[in-house]
């Protein structure tokens, strides 16, 4: 073995972590584990039987054609049918716009990749996605956290944080904001706020990372515009996956930016995978023509939409007063916030020996705050295990208040 190994590995590899979700994850392996903890989707919501018919047409009809590689930028068909979807909403874009990359992912750790030096500063929210966070701290980025209300980042604490860093000197590379049913908070940003943030991107001339992974899975309300429609000025990168509204192993995911940047992403993912596999992505395109697309999505946001009903009426049957959450209109997560002096850490353990899991708010915090916070998958357990869960979870929370009291 190398003496000194540590001094062998790069400077990136000694500074990357192990996700603190995945790690979670391993303590919830045991079967009689309710899990709130991943952000997984709904095993019932993927498609086997019509994958099952699609995939044998494919093989049959195109042969060894799917086994190939393809252009780095992704299979055209595939990249022209999820043009057609945001144009029909309005949004004006083309080919030179679109790139498919392996899962949303992949897109973050690209963004890193092109536009962040060590100690370059990225401004998120507080909080922010793990994995985001992670994407760019892997390339040596400081995160500089700015503070969420009921409409998520604040655009007055984000011009005073973007003025405070320009009398610095400091020019951010860019704001990272998931501005649809947020991760953890299943927070929305309305269009108004959109509007804001993108007028702040303008002045102080940044980039907007527009992380879209939950968008189309509303439940209830209006939807909201993309701050890439919004923008007018090349100035928001947005990036969008099938993760939660086809099938998570796929791992497609696709940028959508303006030409400069995919340029130099498109060169970033040759060195990275040359393309994302051109099997799966037939497989999306024969599934995207089938018309079952939209029906099984509709399918999936009925079944969230059910199951986060039943964890807010738990919620609100069984937690304590002095605990607030969170009341997505979408997507899959709620947050909990717990009274300032308890610590959701010591709870998580607590609630492992009851067999019931979560994630600790914290490691969404890249300033590490959210000490008294819980983050909540309702996408995942079914409603029986759902209830059982809620208040198992809240039986400790009122046991430690009373520890405190």
């Amino acid at each position: 073995m190398i003496s000194d190994l540590k001094g062998t590995f790069s400077q990136i590899s000694n500074n990357n972590k192990r996700s603190a979700i995945r790690e979670i994850l391993k303590l919830t392996q045991n079967p009689e584990i309710i899990s709130f903890a991943g952000g997984l989707p709904a095993a019932e919501s993927f498609p086997v039987d019509a994958l099952d018919s699609i995939v044998s047409t494919m093989l049959r009809e195109e042969g060894a054609a799917v086994l190939q590689y393809d252009a780095t930028e992704g299979v055209t068909e595939l990249r022209e049918l999820l043009l057609k979807k945001y144009q029909d909403e309005g949004v004006k874009c083309s080919l030179d716009n679109m790139i498919i990359t392996t899962g949303s992912q992949q897109g973050l750790d690209l963004v890193g990749k092109v536009f962040v030096n060590q100690g370059d500063v990225v401004i998120c929210g507080l909080p922010s996605y793990l994995g985001g966070i992670g994407a760019f701290q892997a390339y040596g980025a400081k995160m500089a956290g700015v503070p969420m209300d009921e409409h998520g980042m604040s655009a007055e604490l984000l011009e005073a944080k973007l003025e405070e860093l320009k009398q610095q000197g400091i020019k951010p590379k860019f704001i990272y904001v998931i501005p649809d049913f947020q991760n953890p908070t299943g927070i929305t940003m309305p269009e108004s706020r959109r509007l804001e943030i993108i007028a702040l991107a303008h002045k102080y001339d940044v980039l907007i990372v527009e992380d879209c992974p939950y968008r189309e899975v509303r439940f209830e309300g209006k939807p909201q515009r993309m701050m890439y429609e919004l923008d007018n000025d090349n100035h928001v990168l947005t990036l969008g996956t099938f993760s939660k509204i086809f099938a998570p192993g796929f791992r497609i995911g696709w940028v959508l930016g303006p030409k400069d940047v995919n340029e130099k992403i498109v060169i970033a993912k040759q060195s990275a995978d040359l393309c994302t596999p051109t099997f799966v992505q037939k497989i999306a395109i024969g599934y995207m023509k089938s018309g079952l697309f939209e029906t099984n999505l509709q399918k999936t946001i009925d079944l969230y939409h059910q199951r986060r009903d039943v964890m807010l009426e738990q919620l609100e049957k069984h937690m304590p007063e002095g605990v607030k959450w969170t009341r997505p209109e979408g997507g899959m997560f709620l947050f909990i916030t717990l009274p300032e002096h308890m610590d959701a850490l010591d709870l998580f353990h607590k609630a492992i020996e009851k067999k019931v899991a979560f994630v600790t708010g914290n490691v969404f915090y890249c300033d590490g705050g959210g000490k008294n916070t819980i983050r909540l998958n309702f996408s995942y357990v079914n409603n029986e295990k759902a209830i059982a869960g809620v208040e198992r979870l809240a039986g400790i929370v009122k046991a430690e208040m009373l520890v405190e009291a």
